[in-house]
């Protein structure tokens, strides 16, 4: 069997394709794996093109975001973001997928099957998750995985209070009848 046409990946195999990228990365483009810096100054380098004077007057931005110094606005930490979804489209197409979950069971038994209040959670986790990896310097990728590869402290310290605080959330939200739809 063609092993892009797979369902599921061996993790294990999967895992040593990105320890491999992760060192691709490192070797070749001298910075680590990651995806929320790209995502937080997305928007600085946009209002940049047409109100550079706006973004210069922001610290978090005007350190991306240098029209002067001939740096490139969109790296290919972007064009990463940019590919994941599209990777994510081409793997279901090739493997022919046919699930579609649009509020998983666990969703519906708690919060009711409505698709608007799902996404809608859905979105608002993302945008919490997003302010922290960005105060915390690095987001899963960043830190769980080029940080944990480097043995970097703050890393493993993200790592272990991302988890933690992930059993906290779910069991505030499912409690623990949700152990029994998982």
């Amino acid at each position: 069997m063609n092993p892009l046409k797979r369902r599921r990946w061996n993790p294990y195999v999967v895992g040593i394709g990105i320890g491999i990228l992760s060192c691709i990365t490192f070797g070749l483009m001298h910075k680590a794996l990651g995806t929320s810096t790209s995502i937080a100054k997305t928007p600085g380098v946009v209002i940049g093109i047409v109100a550079p004077e706006h973004v210069q007057a922001n610290a978090y931005w005007a350190k991306y975001f240098k029209p002067d110094k001939g740096k490139v606005y969109f790296d290919w930490q972007f064009f990463l973001v940019i590919a994941m979804p599209i990777g994510a489209y081409l793997g279901m197409r090739l493997s022919d997928e046919k699930f579609k979950e649009t509020v998983p069971p666990l969703w519906a038994n708690r919060f009711g099957s409505c698709q608007c209040v799902r996404y809608t959670g859905a979105f608002v986790g993302g945008m919490i998750l997003l302010f922290g990896a960005r105060m915390a310097g690095g987001c899963t990728s960043g830190h769980g995985i080029s940080g944990g590869l480097q043995l970097a402290v703050s890393s493993w310290a993200f790592f272990f209070a991302m988890f933690a605080s992930g059993v906290v959330t779910a069991f505030a939200l499912f409690g623990m009848k949700g152990r029994n739809h998982v």
